[in-house]
Protein backbone atom coordinates (compact mmCIF):
# COMPACT_ATOMS: atom_id res chain seq x y z
CA UNK A 1 0.00 0.00 0.00
CA UNK A 2 1.27 3.45 -0.94
CA UNK A 3 0.17 6.53 1.02
CA UNK A 4 0.53 10.16 0.03
CA UNK A 5 0.53 12.71 2.84
CA UNK A 6 -0.01 16.37 2.01
CA UNK A 7 1.38 19.30 4.06
CA UNK A 8 0.33 22.75 2.79
CA UNK A 9 1.60 26.11 4.04
CA UNK A 10 -0.43 27.90 6.71
CA UNK A 11 -0.72 31.58 7.49
CA UNK A 12 -2.13 34.18 9.87
CA UNK A 13 -2.78 36.39 6.85
CA UNK A 14 -6.37 35.97 5.54
CA UNK A 15 -5.29 37.41 2.18
CA UNK A 16 -3.34 34.19 1.51
CA UNK A 17 -6.38 31.89 1.71
CA UNK A 18 -6.84 31.56 -2.07
CA UNK A 19 -3.12 30.96 -2.60
CA UNK A 20 -2.92 28.22 0.04
CA UNK A 21 -6.14 26.53 -1.08
CA UNK A 22 -4.82 26.49 -4.65
CA UNK A 23 -1.66 24.79 -3.32
CA UNK A 24 -3.79 21.99 -1.80
CA UNK A 25 -5.60 21.47 -5.11
CA UNK A 26 -2.25 21.24 -6.94
CA UNK A 27 -1.08 18.60 -4.48
CA UNK A 28 -4.21 16.56 -5.14
CA UNK A 29 -3.70 16.94 -8.89
CA UNK A 30 -0.15 15.57 -8.47
CA UNK A 31 -1.49 12.28 -7.06
CA UNK A 32 -1.77 9.39 -9.49
CA UNK A 33 -2.96 5.80 -9.78
CA UNK A 34 0.03 4.50 -7.81
CA UNK A 35 -1.38 6.15 -4.66
CA UNK A 36 -3.66 3.98 -2.52
CA UNK A 37 -4.26 6.43 0.34
CA UNK A 38 -4.21 10.23 0.39
CA UNK A 39 -4.37 12.17 3.65
CA UNK A 40 -4.95 15.92 4.04
CA UNK A 41 -4.66 18.03 7.21
CA UNK A 42 -7.33 19.29 9.58
CA UNK A 43 -9.55 22.17 8.45
CA UNK A 44 -8.83 21.89 4.75
CA UNK A 45 -11.74 24.28 4.27
CA UNK A 46 -10.16 26.92 6.56
CA UNK A 47 -6.71 27.36 4.97
CA UNK A 48 -5.64 30.32 7.16
CA UNK A 49 -6.08 31.27 10.81
CA UNK A 50 -9.68 32.25 11.58
CA UNK A 51 -9.94 34.59 14.58
CA UNK A 52 -13.73 34.55 14.95
CA UNK A 53 -16.58 32.10 14.44
CA UNK A 54 -17.97 34.24 11.63
CA UNK A 55 -14.62 34.26 9.84
CA UNK A 56 -14.28 30.49 10.19
CA UNK A 57 -17.75 29.93 8.76
CA UNK A 58 -17.08 32.33 5.88
CA UNK A 59 -13.92 30.44 4.94
CA UNK A 60 -15.69 27.10 5.33
CA UNK A 61 -18.52 28.09 3.00
CA UNK A 62 -16.04 29.48 0.49
CA UNK A 63 -13.76 26.46 0.26
CA UNK A 64 -15.54 23.34 1.59
CA UNK A 65 -17.59 22.52 -1.54
CA UNK A 66 -14.53 22.77 -3.80
CA UNK A 67 -12.36 20.79 -1.37
CA UNK A 68 -14.78 17.89 -1.05
CA UNK A 69 -15.45 17.84 -4.80
CA UNK A 70 -11.70 17.77 -5.51
CA UNK A 71 -11.22 14.90 -3.04
CA UNK A 72 -14.01 12.89 -4.65
CA UNK A 73 -12.56 13.45 -8.13
CA UNK A 74 -9.06 12.54 -6.97
CA UNK A 75 -10.34 9.33 -5.36
CA UNK A 76 -12.03 8.32 -8.63
CA UNK A 77 -9.12 9.36 -10.86
CA UNK A 78 -6.46 7.61 -8.78
CA UNK A 79 -8.56 4.73 -7.48
CA UNK A 80 -7.43 5.83 -4.01
CA UNK A 81 -9.01 6.26 -0.58
CA UNK A 82 -8.90 9.95 0.36
CA UNK A 83 -9.17 11.39 3.87
CA UNK A 84 -9.95 15.09 4.24
CA UNK A 85 -11.08 17.19 7.19
CA UNK A 86 -13.60 20.02 7.05
CA UNK A 87 -16.55 21.42 8.94
CA UNK A 88 -19.89 19.69 8.44
CA UNK A 89 -23.09 21.63 8.99
CA UNK A 90 -25.66 19.55 10.89
CA UNK A 91 -29.07 20.47 12.39
CA UNK A 92 -27.35 20.80 15.78
CA UNK A 93 -24.49 22.98 14.54
CA UNK A 94 -21.19 22.46 12.76
CA UNK A 95 -18.87 19.56 13.56
CA UNK A 96 -15.16 19.04 12.96
CA UNK A 97 -15.38 16.12 10.53
CA UNK A 98 -12.93 13.83 8.79
CA UNK A 99 -14.44 12.57 5.54
CA UNK A 100 -13.38 9.28 3.96
CA UNK A 101 -13.88 9.00 0.20
CA UNK A 102 -13.72 5.47 -1.16
CA UNK A 103 -12.05 4.54 -4.44
CA UNK A 104 -15.23 5.40 -6.32
CA UNK A 105 -15.31 8.91 -4.86
CA UNK A 106 -18.24 8.22 -2.54
CA UNK A 107 -18.24 9.24 1.14
CA UNK A 108 -17.70 5.93 2.94
CA UNK A 109 -17.47 7.34 6.46
CA UNK A 110 -17.33 10.43 8.64
CA UNK A 111 -15.38 10.78 11.87
CA UNK A 112 -16.38 13.51 14.31
CA UNK A 113 -13.50 14.79 16.43
CA UNK A 114 -13.90 13.36 19.94
CA UNK A 115 -11.93 15.87 22.01
CA UNK A 116 -12.78 19.51 21.46
CA UNK A 117 -10.50 22.26 22.82
CA UNK A 118 -12.11 25.45 24.19
CA UNK A 119 -11.77 27.25 20.85
CA UNK A 120 -14.18 24.70 19.32
CA UNK A 121 -16.38 23.74 22.27
CA UNK A 122 -17.14 27.39 23.05
CA UNK A 123 -17.41 28.62 19.46
CA UNK A 124 -20.85 29.93 18.52
CA UNK A 125 -22.69 27.52 16.28
CA UNK A 126 -20.40 24.57 17.05
CA UNK A 127 -22.10 21.29 17.99
CA UNK A 128 -20.30 19.69 20.93
CA UNK A 129 -23.27 17.70 22.27
CA UNK A 130 -22.09 14.38 20.87
CA UNK A 131 -18.77 14.37 22.77
CA UNK A 132 -20.59 14.12 26.11
CA UNK A 133 -22.18 10.78 25.21
CA UNK A 134 -20.23 7.53 25.72
CA UNK A 135 -19.19 6.12 22.37
CA UNK A 136 -16.94 3.28 21.29
CA UNK A 137 -14.12 4.15 18.86
CA UNK A 138 -15.15 4.92 15.32
CA UNK A 139 -13.59 2.27 13.08
CA UNK A 140 -14.07 2.07 9.33
CA UNK A 141 -13.47 -1.24 7.58
CA UNK A 142 -12.69 -0.56 3.93
CA UNK A 143 -11.21 -3.00 1.40
CA UNK A 144 -10.16 -5.28 4.26
CA UNK A 145 -8.24 -2.52 6.09
CA UNK A 146 -9.44 -1.26 9.48
CA UNK A 147 -9.06 2.51 9.89
CA UNK A 148 -9.26 4.44 13.14
CA UNK A 149 -9.13 8.21 13.50
CA UNK A 150 -7.66 10.95 15.67
CA UNK A 151 -7.97 14.65 14.94
CA UNK A 152 -5.50 17.16 16.38
CA UNK A 153 -6.44 17.48 20.09
CA UNK A 154 -7.40 13.76 20.10
CA UNK A 155 -3.68 12.92 19.90
CA UNK A 156 -3.09 14.07 23.48
CA UNK A 157 -5.46 11.60 25.17
CA UNK A 158 -3.18 8.64 25.53
CA UNK A 159 -5.71 6.65 27.57
CA UNK A 160 -7.81 6.31 24.42
CA UNK A 161 -5.00 4.51 22.60
CA UNK A 162 -5.61 1.29 24.54
CA UNK A 163 -9.25 1.27 23.48
CA UNK A 164 -8.26 1.80 19.85
CA UNK A 165 -5.85 -1.11 20.12
CA UNK A 166 -8.63 -3.46 21.20
CA UNK A 167 -10.37 -2.79 17.88
CA UNK A 168 -7.49 -4.42 15.99
CA UNK A 169 -7.01 -1.40 13.74
CA UNK A 170 -4.46 -1.39 10.92
CA UNK A 171 -4.11 2.34 10.18
CA UNK A 172 -4.76 5.42 12.31
CA UNK A 173 -5.60 8.50 10.21
CA UNK A 174 -4.63 11.79 11.83
CA UNK A 175 -5.88 14.95 10.12
CA UNK A 176 -4.25 17.51 12.37
CA UNK A 177 -2.95 20.99 13.13
CA UNK A 178 -1.27 20.91 16.59
CA UNK A 179 0.19 24.33 15.89
CA UNK A 180 2.11 24.84 19.14
CA UNK A 181 4.03 21.55 19.45
CA UNK A 182 7.59 20.96 18.31
CA UNK A 183 8.48 18.42 15.68
CA UNK A 184 10.21 16.35 18.35
CA UNK A 185 7.11 16.31 20.56
CA UNK A 186 4.85 15.41 17.64
CA UNK A 187 7.12 12.53 16.72
CA UNK A 188 7.01 11.22 20.30
CA UNK A 189 3.20 11.29 20.23
CA UNK A 190 2.94 9.48 16.91
CA UNK A 191 5.51 6.84 17.79
CA UNK A 192 3.77 6.23 21.11
CA UNK A 193 0.43 5.92 19.31
CA UNK A 194 1.76 3.48 16.70
CA UNK A 195 3.54 1.32 19.27
CA UNK A 196 0.52 1.12 21.59
CA UNK A 197 -2.05 0.40 18.90
CA UNK A 198 0.16 -1.85 16.73
CA UNK A 199 -1.05 0.21 13.77
CA UNK A 200 0.46 2.49 11.13
CA UNK A 201 -0.04 6.18 11.93
CA UNK A 202 -0.56 8.53 8.99
CA UNK A 203 -0.63 12.12 10.23
CA UNK A 204 -1.09 15.14 7.95
CA UNK A 205 -0.67 18.69 9.20
CA UNK A 206 0.07 22.24 8.03
CA UNK A 207 3.34 24.20 8.23
CA UNK A 208 3.95 27.85 9.14
CA UNK A 209 7.35 27.93 7.42
CA UNK A 210 9.80 25.45 5.98
CA UNK A 211 12.38 26.30 8.64
CA UNK A 212 9.85 26.23 11.50
CA UNK A 213 10.42 23.78 14.36
CA UNK A 214 6.78 23.79 15.51
CA UNK A 215 3.55 22.65 13.86
CA UNK A 216 4.08 20.68 10.61
CA UNK A 217 5.69 17.26 11.09
CA UNK A 218 3.40 15.43 8.69
CA UNK A 219 4.60 11.86 9.16
CA UNK A 220 4.10 8.13 8.83
CA UNK A 221 5.07 5.77 11.65
CA UNK A 222 5.16 1.96 11.67
CA UNK A 223 3.78 -0.22 14.52
CA UNK A 224 7.26 -0.75 15.97
CA UNK A 225 7.72 3.02 16.28
CA UNK A 226 9.91 3.42 13.21
CA UNK A 227 9.37 6.80 11.55
CA UNK A 228 8.88 6.09 7.83
CA UNK A 229 8.65 9.77 6.89
CA UNK A 230 8.61 13.13 8.65
CA UNK A 231 8.23 16.29 6.54
CA UNK A 232 9.01 18.61 9.48
CA UNK A 233 8.41 22.13 8.07
CA UNK A 234 8.53 21.31 4.35
CA UNK A 235 5.63 22.27 2.10
CA UNK A 236 4.34 19.67 -0.35
CA UNK A 237 3.74 15.95 -0.18
CA UNK A 238 5.52 12.79 0.86
CA UNK A 239 4.85 9.17 -0.07
CA UNK A 240 5.47 5.96 1.89
CA UNK A 241 4.85 2.30 1.12
CA UNK A 242 3.87 -0.23 3.77
CA UNK A 243 1.88 -3.40 4.40
CA UNK A 244 -1.06 -2.46 6.66
CA UNK A 245 -1.34 -6.06 7.89
CA UNK A 246 2.31 -6.26 9.00
CA UNK A 247 2.21 -6.09 12.80
CA UNK A 248 4.98 -5.70 15.34
CA UNK A 249 5.23 -8.54 17.83
CA UNK A 250 7.42 -8.45 20.94
CA UNK A 251 7.85 -10.74 23.94
CA UNK A 252 4.97 -10.27 26.36
CA UNK A 253 7.38 -9.77 29.22
CA UNK A 254 10.79 -11.36 29.54
CA UNK A 255 10.85 -14.95 28.34
CA UNK A 256 7.25 -15.00 27.11
CA UNK A 257 5.95 -15.67 23.57
CA UNK A 258 5.62 -12.72 21.15
CA UNK A 259 2.44 -10.65 21.18
CA UNK A 260 1.26 -7.15 20.36
CA UNK A 261 2.29 -4.59 22.95
CA UNK A 262 -1.27 -3.75 23.98
CA UNK A 263 -2.07 -7.44 24.57
CA UNK A 264 0.69 -7.53 27.15
CA UNK A 265 -0.72 -4.36 28.78
CA UNK A 266 -4.28 -5.68 28.87
CA UNK A 267 -3.14 -8.59 31.04
CA UNK A 268 -2.27 -6.27 33.91
CA UNK A 269 -4.49 -3.23 33.30
CA UNK A 270 -6.09 -1.77 36.47
CA UNK A 271 -7.98 1.36 35.35
CA UNK A 272 -9.54 1.85 38.79
CA UNK A 273 -6.05 2.81 40.01
CA UNK A 274 -5.65 5.88 37.82
CA UNK A 275 -8.92 7.16 36.31
CA UNK A 276 -11.69 9.07 38.08
CA UNK A 277 -14.25 6.69 36.55
CA UNK A 278 -12.13 3.76 37.63
CA UNK A 279 -13.66 3.24 41.08
CA UNK A 280 -16.91 2.24 39.35
CA UNK A 281 -15.05 -0.61 37.66
CA UNK A 282 -14.49 -4.06 39.14
CA UNK A 283 -12.08 -6.85 38.22
CA UNK A 284 -13.30 -8.85 35.26
CA UNK A 285 -14.55 -12.41 35.04
CA UNK A 286 -11.05 -13.92 35.04
CA UNK A 287 -9.92 -11.91 38.09
CA UNK A 288 -13.06 -11.55 40.23
CA UNK A 289 -12.74 -13.67 43.38
CA UNK A 290 -15.03 -16.44 44.61
CA UNK A 291 -17.49 -17.16 46.09
CA UNK A 292 -19.84 -14.71 44.42
CA UNK A 293 -23.47 -13.66 44.63
CA UNK A 294 -25.23 -13.11 41.31
CA UNK A 295 -28.35 -10.93 41.25
CA UNK A 296 -30.71 -13.09 39.18
CA UNK A 297 -32.57 -10.90 36.66
CA UNK A 298 -31.14 -7.99 38.68
CA UNK A 299 -32.41 -7.23 42.20
CA UNK A 300 -35.75 -8.66 41.10
CA UNK A 301 -37.50 -8.54 44.49
CA UNK A 302 -37.42 -4.72 44.58
CA UNK A 303 -37.87 -3.87 40.89
CA UNK A 304 -39.26 -5.63 37.82
CA UNK A 305 -37.06 -8.48 36.65
CA UNK A 306 -34.68 -7.87 33.74
CA UNK A 307 -35.18 -4.11 34.02
CA UNK A 308 -32.73 -1.23 34.28
CA UNK A 309 -33.95 -0.38 37.83
CA UNK A 310 -33.36 -3.98 38.92
CA UNK A 311 -29.86 -4.02 37.44
CA UNK A 312 -29.09 -0.58 38.84
CA UNK A 313 -30.20 -1.56 42.35
CA UNK A 314 -27.98 -4.65 42.29
CA UNK A 315 -24.95 -2.80 40.96
CA UNK A 316 -25.42 0.03 43.46
CA UNK A 317 -25.40 -2.52 46.29
CA UNK A 318 -22.17 -4.02 45.00
CA UNK A 319 -23.37 -7.15 43.21
CA UNK A 320 -20.38 -9.02 41.88
CA UNK A 321 -22.60 -10.39 39.12
CA UNK A 322 -25.94 -9.65 37.54
CA UNK A 323 -27.79 -12.19 35.42
CA UNK A 324 -30.16 -11.38 32.58
CA UNK A 325 -31.75 -13.05 29.57
CA UNK A 326 -31.62 -12.23 25.87
CA UNK A 327 -34.04 -12.81 23.02
CA UNK A 328 -33.90 -11.54 19.43
CA UNK A 329 -36.96 -9.71 18.10
CA UNK A 330 -38.43 -10.42 14.69
CA UNK A 331 -36.45 -7.51 13.21
CA UNK A 332 -33.14 -8.62 14.67
CA UNK A 333 -32.88 -6.43 17.79
CA UNK A 334 -31.69 -7.98 21.06
CA UNK A 335 -33.81 -7.37 24.17
CA UNK A 336 -33.70 -8.58 27.77
CA UNK A 337 -36.62 -10.68 28.97
CA UNK A 338 -36.77 -14.06 30.68
CA UNK A 339 -39.78 -15.51 28.90
CA UNK A 340 -40.07 -16.09 25.19
CA UNK A 341 -43.57 -14.65 25.47
CA UNK A 342 -44.66 -11.17 26.53
CA UNK A 343 -47.81 -12.06 28.45
CA UNK A 344 -46.48 -12.62 32.00
CA UNK A 345 -44.26 -9.54 32.31
CA UNK A 346 -46.01 -6.93 30.16
CA UNK A 347 -49.38 -5.78 28.87
CA UNK A 348 -48.59 -7.29 25.48
CA UNK A 349 -49.05 -10.72 23.94
CA UNK A 350 -47.18 -13.05 21.66
CA UNK A 351 -43.66 -14.39 21.34
CA UNK A 352 -40.75 -11.95 21.35
CA UNK A 353 -39.11 -13.61 18.29
CA UNK A 354 -42.39 -13.01 16.41
CA UNK A 355 -42.75 -9.33 17.38
CA UNK A 356 -40.75 -6.33 16.18
CA UNK A 357 -39.04 -3.85 18.46
CA UNK A 358 -41.43 -1.03 17.58
CA UNK A 359 -44.33 -3.02 19.01
CA UNK A 360 -42.44 -4.31 22.05
CA UNK A 361 -41.22 -0.79 22.93
CA UNK A 362 -44.87 0.35 23.28
CA UNK A 363 -45.54 -2.15 26.07
CA UNK A 364 -45.60 -1.57 29.82
CA UNK A 365 -43.10 -3.85 31.59
CA UNK A 366 -43.56 -2.35 35.06
CA UNK A 367 -47.13 -2.26 36.31
CA UNK A 368 -47.53 -6.03 36.69
CA UNK A 369 -44.80 -5.79 39.31
CA UNK A 370 -46.01 -2.56 40.93
CA UNK A 371 -47.99 0.51 39.92
CA UNK A 372 -44.91 2.54 40.85
CA UNK A 373 -43.17 1.12 37.77
CA UNK A 374 -46.01 1.70 35.31
CA UNK A 375 -44.68 2.67 31.90
CA UNK A 376 -41.32 0.91 32.27
CA UNK A 377 -39.97 -0.20 28.88
CA UNK A 378 -38.05 -3.32 27.97
CA UNK A 379 -34.27 -2.75 27.87
CA UNK A 380 -32.19 -3.43 24.82
CA UNK A 381 -29.04 -5.48 25.40
CA UNK A 382 -27.07 -2.41 24.36
CA UNK A 383 -28.85 -0.30 27.01
CA UNK A 384 -27.51 -2.64 29.70
CA UNK A 385 -23.98 -2.66 28.30
CA UNK A 386 -23.89 1.10 27.83
CA UNK A 387 -24.89 1.75 31.44
CA UNK A 388 -23.20 -1.08 33.39
CA UNK A 389 -20.27 -2.47 31.37
CA UNK A 390 -17.23 -2.86 33.61
CA UNK A 391 -19.17 -2.25 36.84
CA UNK A 392 -20.10 -5.87 37.48
CA UNK A 393 -19.64 -9.27 35.87
CA UNK A 394 -22.54 -10.03 33.54
CA UNK A 395 -23.99 -13.53 33.44
CA UNK A 396 -25.68 -13.24 30.04
CA UNK A 397 -28.24 -15.97 29.46
CA UNK A 398 -28.58 -16.42 25.71
CA UNK A 399 -32.01 -18.05 25.54
CA UNK A 400 -32.12 -20.95 23.12
CA UNK A 401 -34.75 -23.41 21.98
CA UNK A 402 -32.61 -25.78 19.92
CA UNK A 403 -29.01 -26.73 19.18
CA UNK A 404 -28.77 -24.10 16.45
CA UNK A 405 -28.84 -20.33 17.02
CA UNK A 406 -29.60 -17.60 14.51
CA UNK A 407 -26.27 -16.55 12.99
CA UNK A 408 -27.21 -12.89 12.70
CA UNK A 409 -28.32 -12.69 16.35
CA UNK A 410 -25.11 -14.36 17.48
CA UNK A 411 -22.96 -11.91 15.54
CA UNK A 412 -24.95 -8.98 16.89
CA UNK A 413 -24.58 -10.12 20.51
CA UNK A 414 -20.83 -10.54 20.13
CA UNK A 415 -20.47 -7.25 18.25
CA UNK A 416 -22.23 -5.35 21.04
CA UNK A 417 -20.08 -6.97 23.72
CA UNK A 418 -16.99 -5.85 21.82
CA UNK A 419 -18.47 -2.42 21.00
CA UNK A 420 -18.84 -1.68 24.72
CA UNK A 421 -15.54 -3.34 25.69
CA UNK A 422 -17.28 -5.89 27.93
CA UNK A 423 -15.63 -9.16 26.84
CA UNK A 424 -13.52 -9.27 30.02
CA UNK A 425 -16.54 -8.55 32.24
CA UNK A 426 -19.05 -11.12 31.05
CA UNK A 427 -19.74 -14.73 30.24
CA UNK A 428 -22.48 -16.31 28.13
CA UNK A 429 -24.82 -18.82 29.77
CA UNK A 430 -25.97 -21.24 27.07
CA UNK A 431 -27.98 -24.44 27.52
CA UNK A 432 -27.74 -26.21 24.16
CA UNK A 433 -24.50 -27.90 23.15
CA UNK A 434 -24.73 -26.93 19.48
CA UNK A 435 -25.11 -23.27 20.37
CA UNK A 436 -22.14 -23.51 22.73
CA UNK A 437 -20.05 -24.78 19.82
CA UNK A 438 -21.31 -21.94 17.58
CA UNK A 439 -20.31 -19.21 20.03
CA UNK A 440 -17.00 -20.88 20.93
CA UNK A 441 -16.04 -21.05 17.26
CA UNK A 442 -17.08 -17.45 16.53
CA UNK A 443 -15.87 -15.74 19.72
CA UNK A 444 -13.47 -18.07 21.55
CA UNK A 445 -12.30 -15.30 23.91
CA UNK A 446 -15.75 -14.79 25.49
CA UNK A 447 -16.24 -17.32 28.33
CA UNK A 448 -19.21 -19.67 28.29
CA UNK A 449 -21.17 -21.19 31.16
CA UNK A 450 -23.05 -24.39 30.31
CA UNK A 451 -26.68 -24.55 31.43
CA UNK A 452 -29.34 -27.19 31.99
CA UNK A 453 -30.79 -28.25 28.62
CA UNK A 454 -33.94 -29.99 29.85
CA UNK A 455 -32.52 -33.47 29.37
CA UNK A 456 -29.76 -35.42 31.10
CA UNK A 457 -29.73 -32.98 34.06
CA UNK A 458 -27.16 -34.99 35.99
CA UNK A 459 -24.79 -35.06 33.00
CA UNK A 460 -24.07 -31.32 32.91
CA UNK A 461 -20.50 -31.64 34.24
CA UNK A 462 -19.69 -34.39 31.72
CA UNK A 463 -21.12 -32.20 28.97
CA UNK A 464 -18.94 -29.30 30.11
CA UNK A 465 -15.82 -31.46 30.06
CA UNK A 466 -16.66 -32.66 26.55
CA UNK A 467 -17.36 -29.13 25.29
CA UNK A 468 -14.32 -27.59 26.96
CA UNK A 469 -16.17 -24.93 28.97
CA UNK A 470 -14.98 -23.84 32.40
CA UNK A 471 -18.25 -22.99 34.13
CA UNK A 472 -21.58 -24.75 34.67
CA UNK A 473 -24.86 -23.44 36.01
CA UNK A 474 -26.36 -26.21 38.12
CA UNK A 475 -30.14 -26.34 38.37
CA UNK A 476 -31.52 -27.46 41.72
CA UNK A 477 -32.28 -30.15 42.67
CA UNK A 478 -30.41 -31.83 39.81
CA UNK A 479 -26.90 -31.92 41.29
CA UNK A 480 -24.97 -33.43 44.15
CA UNK A 481 -21.62 -33.16 45.91
CA UNK A 482 -19.97 -35.64 43.55
CA UNK A 483 -20.82 -33.42 40.55
CA UNK A 484 -19.39 -30.33 42.25
CA UNK A 485 -16.22 -32.21 43.17
CA UNK A 486 -15.82 -33.59 39.65
CA UNK A 487 -16.29 -30.15 38.14
CA UNK A 488 -13.63 -28.64 40.41
CA UNK A 489 -11.24 -31.50 39.65
CA UNK A 490 -11.50 -30.47 35.97
CA UNK A 491 -11.05 -26.75 36.66
CA UNK A 492 -14.76 -25.99 36.16
CA UNK A 493 -16.51 -23.40 38.33
CA UNK A 494 -20.04 -24.07 39.59
CA UNK A 495 -22.95 -21.67 39.65
CA UNK A 496 -26.23 -22.75 41.21
CA UNK A 497 -29.70 -21.55 40.38
CA UNK A 498 -30.91 -20.49 42.90
CA UNK A 499 -31.06 -19.61 46.63
CA UNK A 500 -33.21 -16.91 48.23
CA UNK A 501 -32.97 -18.46 51.68
CA UNK A 502 -29.75 -17.70 53.64
CA UNK A 503 -29.59 -21.18 55.19
CA UNK A 504 -29.85 -22.80 51.78
CA UNK A 505 -27.15 -20.48 50.47
CA UNK A 506 -24.83 -21.46 53.33
CA UNK A 507 -25.33 -25.14 52.50
CA UNK A 508 -24.34 -24.45 48.91
CA UNK A 509 -21.21 -22.66 50.06
CA UNK A 510 -20.33 -25.63 52.24
CA UNK A 511 -20.62 -27.83 49.13
CA UNK A 512 -18.10 -25.60 47.35
CA UNK A 513 -20.51 -23.78 45.05
CA UNK A 514 -18.68 -20.83 43.48
CA UNK A 515 -21.57 -18.52 42.55
CA UNK A 516 -25.07 -18.40 43.99
CA UNK A 517 -27.83 -16.89 41.87
CA UNK A 518 -30.50 -15.17 43.94
CA UNK A 519 -33.62 -13.10 43.42
CA UNK A 520 -33.21 -11.49 46.87
CA UNK A 521 -29.73 -10.04 46.51
CA UNK A 522 -29.64 -7.94 49.68
CA UNK A 523 -30.80 -10.74 51.97
CA UNK A 524 -28.16 -13.14 50.72
CA UNK A 525 -25.45 -10.48 50.69
CA UNK A 526 -26.06 -9.36 54.27
CA UNK A 527 -26.98 -12.65 55.95
CA UNK A 528 -24.61 -15.19 54.47
CA UNK A 529 -21.29 -15.15 56.29
CA UNK A 530 -18.10 -15.08 54.26
CA UNK A 531 -19.57 -13.35 51.21
CA UNK A 532 -18.41 -9.76 50.80
CA UNK A 533 -19.25 -8.59 47.28
CA UNK A 534 -16.91 -5.94 45.95
CA UNK A 535 -18.60 -2.63 45.20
Amino acid sequence: MKACLIQPPYSDDPARADEIFAFVLRMLDACDETDDLIVLPEYGDVPVVAHTADEKMRLHRTYAPALLEACAKTARRCGAVVFANALLETPGGVRNTTFCFDRGGEVAGRYFKRHLPPVEREMAGFDSSYVDEPQPPYVLDLDGVRYAFLTCYDFYFYESFARLALEGVDVVIGCSHQRSDTHAALEIMCRHLAYNTCAYVLRSSVSFAEDSTVCGATMAVAPDGTVLANMRGAFGRTEVEFDPKAKYLKPAGFGNPPSRHYEYLEYGRNPWQYRIGGPAMVPGEARMGYPRICAHRGFSTVAPENSMPAFGAAVALGAQEIEFDLWPTSDGEIVSCHDATLDRVSDGTGRIPDRDLAYIRTLDFGSKFSERFRGLRIPLFEDILKKFAGQTVMNIHVKTVSHEYDEGAMRKIVAMIRRWDCAAHCYLMISHDGVVRQFKAYAPDIPICLGHDGSRPMAIVDRAIELGVKKVQLFKPYFDQAMVDKAHAHGIRCNVFFADDPDEARRYLDMGIDTILTNDYLAIKTKVAGLTPQA
